[in-house]
């Protein structure tokens, strides 16, 4: 189990620098593969963006869809530029998977 600190202050805490990774004890996945059809409507699209926008520079993961996700790729596209790059690991016709890698 990690180190737990004890600050006097708020801004005190703040001020510490970030150590490295996660210290939940857990390990990243190899590839971690979100299937985006578990998420409700109403937030899909931010939770998506905000699964690819937390993967590290170098690092992957797999989207997966019932539907060719065109409108996220143009999304994440016209936010991102060239930072993400993708490609079709399958093309439908039941389901779409995307490996999304973050060229950073």
């Amino acid at each position: 189990m990690s180190n737990i600190e004890i600050h006097r202050s708020r801004s005190e805490a703040v001020d510490q620098t970030p150590t490295a990774g996660c210290t939940c004890g857990e390990h990243d996945e190899e590839l971690p593969e979100l299937d985006v059809q578990t998420i409700p409507h109403a937030i899909r699209h931010a939770a998506i963006f905000g699964a690819i926008e937390s993967l590290r520079p170098g690092s992957a993961m797999v989207v997966s869809a019932t539907h060719d996700p065109v409108p996220l790729l143009t999304q994440l596209e016209a936010k991102h530029g060239a930072q993400f790059r993708t490609r079709y690991l399958d093309e439908g016709p039941e389901r779409w998977r995307i490996l999304v890698r973050n060229a950073g």
